[in-house]
Parts: structure tokens; C-alpha cells; sequence
């Protein structure tokens, strides 16, 4: 099996109440992007739409060859280690680790350390794997 392609990975919480400062005072760091219930956004096509819930995105730049435990990790050094916060988060809204799966072959892998699960397990943070099978010729 060779190594996977590309990964991504994000940090993300939604929540019908959630006020995006609030998240980022906690965590420490602020979001990539983020809304409020209710904000309103562009359409790729034109025109707008008002956002169904709050958001609260984080994500660190794509890696090829895949690495999601350097992706991870990178997500969560740079916020805070108070398990508490993290668990109050995770139990108000839903949060979660995204990550995106690119494959150029059929039968790529990688390895998720049980150091990185462990972190997000403290974290009560669901892991939440995309993937993108190898585009046809």
C-alpha cells in the first residue's frame, strides 16, 4: 500500500447559539472563517443566503503526501490544552475534526497515531473522514 496522496484536515464547531468569539476566547486562536446564525453570505451563482446555524472553522494547509497526525497536531498545539474548555465545547455543539482523503491511486493509507486519537477523544471531537477516490482518465 503506498502513502496516501494528499490530506486536508479541519477543526469545526456548529451550533444553532454559537457566538464565534465566545469559541475563539476559549480556544485562544482565532477561527479561519466563522458566522452567526442568520449572517448573511454570497452565493456562488449571485445573489445571498442567511446562514442555518453558527460556524466556527479552523483548518491548516493541505499536505502531499498525507499526513494527518502533523495536520492534527498543528490544529491542536496552537489552541488551548484546557481539556475542560475543549469538553464544554464539544458538549454544547457539534464539533468535530474534518479531514479530506485524496487518493491518486486505488490502495493508499496512512496511519492515525493513537497519541492523535487520544487527543481527540479528551477532546470530545467526532473524526470525520472524506474521501476522494483517484480520478478516471
Amino acid at each position: 500500500m503506498s502513502k496516501l496522496h494528499q490530506t486536508a484536515a479541519t477543526l469545526r464547531f456548529f451550533g444553532e447559539a454559537l457566538d464565534p468569539d465566545e469559541i475563539t476566547a476559549l480556544l485562544g486562536k482565532p477561527p479561519t472563517r466563522s458566522c452567526r446564525k442568520g449572517d448573511e453570505r454570497c452565493l456562488h451563482g449571485g445573489g445571498t443566503a442567511r446562514e442555518p446555524r453558527g460556524s466556527w472553522i479552523r483548518t491548516v494547509r493541505r499536505l502531499s503526501p498525507g499526513d494527518l497526525d502533523a495536520q492534527i497536531d498543528n490544529l491542536l498545539s496552537d489552541l488551548t490544552q484546557d481539556i475542560a474548555a475543549w469538553q464544554a465545547l464539544s458538549e454544547r455543539f457539534q464539533a468535530d475534526l474534518f479531514c479530506g482523503l485524496f487518493l491518486r491511486e486505488g490502495n493508499e493509507g496512512l496511519p492515525v497515531s493513537p497519541e492523535t486519537l487520544l487527543a481527540l477523544g479528551m477532546r470530545g471531537l467526532k473524526l470525520d473522514l472524506d474521501i476522494y477516490g483517484p480520478e478516471a482518465d
